[in-house]
């Protein structure tokens, strides 16, 4: 075995979704809350374009950056969301936005060399670093400052060594929202050292409270700001795998080129689907979004009356991050013992991160019902531990 695959982490939450799975077998009844997937349908729209492009015969090899039609998209996206229109060619197209996580790394990062990153943060930023043999350099995020990322703890952490900032906001695992000013000085930071900033906006349409802010309006993706988002979270195209990259026009072209070398292309019947989805009915997010703020409000309402547990309010996407020190149990003890005793799956947030232990992610991806039955099924487990 290589020593890169040695090194590979993928995503622990998967494991507890397999376990879930062969409770379930076992004729148990769970309750999921641990994959962070919309249980929401693609719009039939979406879905249209997508077999009507497979019925027309377009399921042949494209150009490796995406086909035009769904680049301009993009652009025109951008334009309407941003304020700024790119040019085509700093737009690439690719298999999900996961994968661009280490696309702008390679890019970008030289093995041994740096990356910012928040603690806790999606594990795939971690796992793409110690594949690529680049170092992460964590910044914890705080439960008192609601775990937004803090550009003065930023500032401390910058070194000769580090190439690239990662931020993410909406952000994974804790749901938190960075401020206008926060973001601004972020971009300055990355600006005053010259170094990259990769802005993770997968969660950036889904906002409650705060209004979502990015950087990339400071240089319009031609300098040092890379965007990544995609189709998953905001159009619930989990499956599809479609996600795209803007930034300036020679990194993006050799993103295309790693991209090409894995993947050769992302399939056109999926980016027809894109397609539709940037330029049809965005109402549809907006409908979504209702049902995803009335569980946000009923599970950390639930969570809060839970005996030991503490939460506070997300201001995005769709995962609250409890405190549960107070129980007794250590994140990744509570985690096994609502899964085995309640029959609720749900994630320790040292999965996140040495920074997230003592917490836990729920994705409230799922019913109202679903919701108060998992905290009336923990509230029995947490009693009959005699936890007060």
């Amino acid at each position: 075995m290589s020593d890169a695959a040695g090194r590979v982490e993928g995503q622990p939450m998967f494991k507890i979704l397999a376990r879930a799975n062969e409770l379930a077998g076992q004729g148990r009844s769970i309750l999921h809350f641990e994959i962070g997937e919309p249980d929401f349908e693609t719009p039939l729209h979406i879905a249209k374009a997508g077999v009507e492009a497979i019925k027309t015969g377009d399921t042949h090899y494209v150009p490796s950056m995406g086909i035009l039609e769904l680049r301009d998209s993009v652009c025109k996206y951008i334009e309407r969301e941003y304020g700024f229109r790119p040019k085509r060619e700093q737009v690439l197209i690719c298999p999900g936005a996961n994968p661009i996580i280490s696309y702008a790394m390679q890019a970008v990062v030289n093995p041994g060399e740096q990356v910012i990153v928040q603690d806790p943060g999606f594990p795939s930023y971690y796992s793409a670093m110690t594949f690529n043999n680049i170092v992460p350099n964590r910044v914890p995020v705080w439960e008192e400052n609601h775990f937004r990322m803090d550009p003065v703890d930023i500032k401390e952490r910058m070194n000769s060594q580090t190439r690239l900032i990662m931020m993410n906001s909406p952000q994974n695992p804790t749901g938190a929202v960075m401020t206008k000013e926060e973001v601004e000085s972020v971009y300055d930071i990355a600006q005053e050292e010259d170094v990259f900033l990769l802005s993770d906006e997968i969660y950036g349409k889904m906002t409650y409270d705060v209004p979502h802010h990015s950087p990339i309006h400071r240089d319009k993706c031609n300098e040092r700001t890379i965007l990544l988002n995609g189709f998953s979270k905001a159009y619930s195209m989990t499956g599809w795998r479609l996600g795209y990259a803007v930034g300036p026009a020679d990194i993006i072209e050799k993103m295309g080129l790693i991209l090409s070398t894995e993947v050769s292309c992302v399939p056109p019947f999926v980016q027809r689907a894109g397609i539709a989805a940037l330029e049809g009915d965005q109402g549809v997010i907006a409908e979504m979004m209702k049902h995803f703020r009335q569980r946000r409000d009923l599970i950390v309402e639930g969570l809060n009356s839970l005996p030991g547990v503490s939460c506070i309010v997300p201001g995005g996407a769709f995962y609250a991050f409890p405190n549960v020190k107070n129980t007794g149990m250590t994140d990744v003890e509570f985690t096994n013992f609502m899964l085995e005793e309640a029959g609720v799956a749900t994630c320790p947030g040292s999965y996140f991160g040495g920074n997230g232990a003592g917490f836990v992610r729920f994705s409230y991806a799922s019913s109202l019902e679903a919701i108060s039955e998992a905290i009336n099924r923990m509230r029995t487990a947490l009693e009959s531990r005699k936890v007060k």
